[in-house]
């Protein structure tokens, strides 16, 4: 069996550990930041993001592309649209989601392009 490298002292670089604690954000900003990554956590919601990647849809539309129900689609987006990774907008009484903007796509694509190594 393989033994872990243990560390024996309190600190060894003291300058590194100050360095490193000035450029830290505040506990919020983390917390902000897991409930992001805990959106992309969900392979529906995934789904989603991406078919929103590739065009602007409806509720009606993204419920037949995936399978699942309006219902199932609109709690999804609910949460998504609260995260502000989709905004939406009103034609008549459609409404039409997309990516809230350019960033969205990014952690999509580098998401993809992560596991595809």
């Amino acid at each position: 069996m393989e033994h872990q490298p243990v560390c024996d002292c309190e600190v060894i670089h003291e300058d590194t550990v100050r360095a490193v604690r000035e450029a830290m954000l505040a506990d919020e900003a983390y917390a902000d930041l897991a409930l992001l990554f805990k959106l992309f956590g969900d392979a529906t919601r995934v789904k989603l993001l991406h078919a929103l990647e590739q065009e602007e849809m409806c509720v009606c539309d993204l419920a037949a592309l995936l399978g699942v129900t309006k219902s199932a689609v609109s709690h999804q987006l609910k949460s998504l649209r609260l995260a502000r990774l989709v905004k939406y907008r009103k034609e008549g009484q459609i409404v039409y989601y997309s990516l809230a903007d350019d960033h969205v796509k990014k952690i999509i694509d580098m998401g993809y392009e992560h596991i595809a190594e």
